[in-house]
C-alpha cells in the first residue's frame, strides 16, 4: 500500500479552496443576517460521509500537527463515535452523534475541516456533471430567515458551490493521477478517516494483471 500525500502545491490549493468556501459562506450569511450564535442545535452531530482522497489527506495533514497525546485522544473518541453510529443504524435510525473532533464547542482541526463542515448552514446550489442543478435550502434556522425575508426561496442569496467543487475535483485528479477511476471510492466519516490512518492505495488489479481497463 502506498500512502497518499499532498504535495506542498496541492496543500496550498486545498487551503485556498477552503478559504474561498468560508468567504463565500460569510458573504451569504451576512446578507441574511444569519449566525450560529445562540442556536439550540449543533450541526456537528449531523451524520456526513466524505468522498475525496484529497480531503482525507488534508485532514490527516492537520492531524499530524497535533501532539501525540491529543492524537490518541481523538482516536479514542473516533472509536466511540463509530460504536454509537453502529448502534443507531442497527435501530434503523440515522446516526446523530457529536463529531469526535469537537472539544468544548470547537473543532480540534478547524483549519483542516472538510468541505461539508464549511458549507452547511446557508442556502447553496451545485450543478452536477449531467447538467442538473441541486439546491440546498440551508439549516432549519436559516430557512426561517429566508421565509420571512423573501416571497420565494429562489430569491435568497446563496453559495454557488460548483466552481469550488470543480477545483476540488482537479486537486483529486492531480493527487491520484489518471487511474483515479480504478481506486476504491471514498465513503467515510471523519472518525473512520482517523481510525484508518492516512489514505493509502494499492496498485490497481488491472495494472498488476496486465489487463488494460476500458475507459
Amino acid at each position: 500500500m502506498k500512502e497518499v500525500v499532498l504535495s506542498d502545491e496541492l496543500s496550498e490549493e486545498m487551503r485556498r479552496i477552503y478559504e474561498e468556501m468560508a468567504s463565500s459562506y460569510d458573504v451569504v450569511a451576512r446578507s441574511l443576517n444569519f449566525s450560529c450564535d445562540g442556536c439550540p442545535d449543533n450541526c456537528c452531530d449531523s451524520y456526513f460521509l466524505h468522498h475525496t482522497y484529497a480531503e482525507w489527506a488534508y485532514l490527516w495533514k492537520g492531524f499530524c500537527e497535533l501532539d501525540e497525546a491529543r492524537q490518541q485522544e481523538l482516536v479514542e473518541r473516533s472509536k466511540q463515535y463509530i460504536l454509537e453510529c453502529e448502534k443507531a443504524e442497527a435501530r434503523g435510525e440515522r446516526p446523530q452523534v457529536m463529531c469526535p473532533l469537537i472539544d468544548e464547542g470547537r473543532c480540534s482541526l478547524y483549519t483542516h475541516r472538510l468541505m461539508v463542515c464549511r458549507t452547511h448552514g446557508v442556502p447553496a446550489s451545485m450543478r452536477r456533471p449531467d447538467g442538473q442543478t441541486l439546491h440546498f435550502p440551508g439549516c432549519f434556522r436559516c430557512q426561517k430567515i429566508v421565509k420571512k425575508k423573501f416571497v420565494h426561496d429562489s430569491q435568497a442569496p446563496h453559495v454557488e458551490r460548483t466552481p469550488l467543487l470543480q477545483r476540488l475535483v482537479a486537486v483529486e485528479r492531480k493527487l491520484m493521477g489518471e487511474k483515479l477511476h480504478l481506486y476504491p471510492r471514498v465513503k467515510l466519516t471523519i472518525a473512520q478517516m482517523l481510525l484508518k490512518g492516512p489514505p493509502a492505495i494499492a496498485t490497481p488489479h488491472c495494472e498488476r494483471s496486465g489487463i488494460k481497463p476500458d475507459v
